[in-house]
């Protein structure tokens, strides 16, 4: 009976569950980022095809016909058209045959993944190898000699991500997972914004400045990584307002479980399965690293719609952490003196 009092003592249910909790994160991370990478295969790959006439067709439907879909091979007008959809990042890379010779040009962009590209140009090597042709390869948009496998830019996103989510969890864990008031949470939002503007620059002149592993504007960087540690911070503030402690857990779901592995960092979203593919442009890790390596290898195309995602999660956590505030404050009549989320009531 001792032991069993012991026992009690030293687990209680609250810290059995939070167990159960760890335990269930963890199982979902080895699931997750097996799930997602250990069988990298390319599938509808957007990918241009340029020929004239009748040989156009033909390339575009004998690449359409391959076993698993690997390519979504569509016509493209001409060479500089490839060049310029590649850049725009409509395609992730084109067959440009001549119909003089037996050489064809294949275009890739290997800041978009290094993966990618070589997958691709083995691809169309062992295809164009078939019907008794070469091909040779051109990088249109090379990734930096000091950006191994262009990963940079995913460790990057990653950094800021892991910083976002540790400064709400020490904001909580300091002073209550629940804020007590609606200045309390403004301040708590206020601090992030902050850290993200610090944490922001400070992974920019990393990355660019000081390592020379990504080209770009600083200034861009700098402004992405703020939003993406802001849009993380706030979430995880407002995860933490509606479950409390249990919000950090949530949030390790959220943003590293569900995220990281689904971001495109080591293998592009065209070679990711159909659910990490589905989710990863939805999700900050995923939305961050695509405008990273926009801004660049790109020229800052195609980031429009990533850098809603990000700012319309900044804007959700922040929203939801206020109004929760709000709503505890008014139904307890209470002020919070201790910052743990209950208050006394005052008279």
């Amino acid at each position: 009976m001792r032991f069993a009092d012991e026992f009690k003592s030293a687990v209680t249910p609250r810290a059995a569950l939070l167990v159960i909790g760890v335990l269930a994160l963890q199982l979902l991370f080895i699931a997750s980022y097996v799930g997602a990478l250990h069988d990298p295969r390319p599938k509808d790959v957007a990918f241009g095809v340029v020929a004239p006439g009748e040989a156009a067709e033909q390339t575009v439907r004998r690449l359409r016909e391959l076993p698993g879909k690997p390519l979504d091979p569509r016509r493209v007008k001409d060479e500089a058209t490839a060049r310029h959809k590649i850049m725009s990042r409509e395609i992730d890379g084109a067959l440009v045959v001549d119909p003089r010779g037996a050489t064809d040009t294949l275009l890739v962009a290997s800041g978009a993944g290094t993966a990618l590209s070589r997958t691709l140009t083995t691809l169309v090597t062992e295809v164009d190898a078939d019907q008794k042709r070469t091909v040779k390869s051109v990088d249109v948009a090379p990734a930096s000699g000091q950006d191994f496998n262009g990963l940079s830019s995913f460790y990057l996103v990653v950094g800021w991500c892991v910083g976002g989510y540790l400064c709400a969890s020490i904001l909580a864990i300091s002073a209550g997972s629940r804020a007590a008031n609606v200045p309390r949470a403004v301040i708590r939002l206020g601090t992030m914004a902050l850290y993200s503007a610090i944490g922001g620059l400070g992974g920019a002149v990393i990355i660019g400045p000081i390592l020379g592993a990504l080209p770009g504007s600083v200034l861009g960087l700098w402004g992405l990584g703020a939003l993406v540690i802001f849009g993380v911070g706030a979430i995880t503030l407002a995860l933490q307002a509606l479950t409390g402690i249990m919000g950090i857990g949530l949030a390790v779901l959220l943003i590293v479980i569900g995220g990281n592995p689904s971001a495109g960092g080591a293998f592009p979203l065209p070679m990711l399965p159909p659910f990490w593919k589905a989710i990863g442009p939805w999700l900050p890790p995923g939305a961050g690293t695509w405008v990273a390596r926009s801004l660049a290898y790109f020229e800052g195309n195609a980031i429009t719609w990533p850098l809603l995602v990000l700012a319309g999660w900044a804007l959700l956590g922040a929203v939801v952490t206020l109004a929760l505030s709000a709503r505890r404050t008014t139904r307890s009549g209470s002020i919070d003196l201790s910052g743990t989320g209950y208050g006394k009531s005052v008279a």
